[in-house]
């Protein structure tokens, strides 16, 4: 029981040893809350779907470091933004700003989905549109093979 114990323990020791827990101590809570708003609204660049608050990657951290310095000096919310912005491009930004280098990222999803709703609507009336020509010469068919038929028995009729 011991040994298993020691074998689990001995498994997880590696994944504890690589967390880290950063402890920051602030003067000031209005600090406190502007370090924490950056850094949940700033992009880590190498996991580009996290925040620097949730990434352990080396860029993450000294971002984190950085935003920290600027906060402690004195910078306010648009001066460490600005600073990100300069240093590593608009990607930082999870809502980068509205201009002509970020104009397929605020348009581009409207785009994509106008462009598959009007395909499938011209998918769907293809599609009917070939159902109906089936059906019309199905039907056409049925019309004079019966129409055949009928005139084959007043044939057979008048021979009578």
């Amino acid at each position: 029981m011991f040994k298993s114990f020691l074998l689990i323990a001995t498994l997880f020791l590696p994944a504890m040893s690589s967390a880290s827990i950063e402890i920051i101590e602030f003067e000031e809570p209005a600090k406190e809350q502007l370090y924490m708003k950056l850094i949940n609204e700033l992009r880590c660049l190498v996991c580009q779907n996290n925040n620097l608050a949730d990434s352990n990657a080396e860029l993450a951290q000294d971002m984190r470091r950085k935003t920290l310095e600027m906060v402690k000096s004195g910078s306010t919310y648009d001066d460490v933004v600005n600073y990100m912005v300069r240093r590593y491009g608009d990607f930082v930004l999870f809502r980068p700003p509205f201009k002509n280098t970020t104009i397929l990222l605020w348009i581009g999803p409207y785009l994509l989905l106008g462009g598959g709703i009007t395909l499938m609507f011209l998918i769907i009336l293809t599609q009917t549109k070939k159902k109906n020509n089936i059906s019309d010469e199905v039907d056409y068919q049925r019309v004079r093979k019966l129409l055949t038929a009928h005139n084959e028995s007043d044939n057979n009729v008048n021979l009578i």
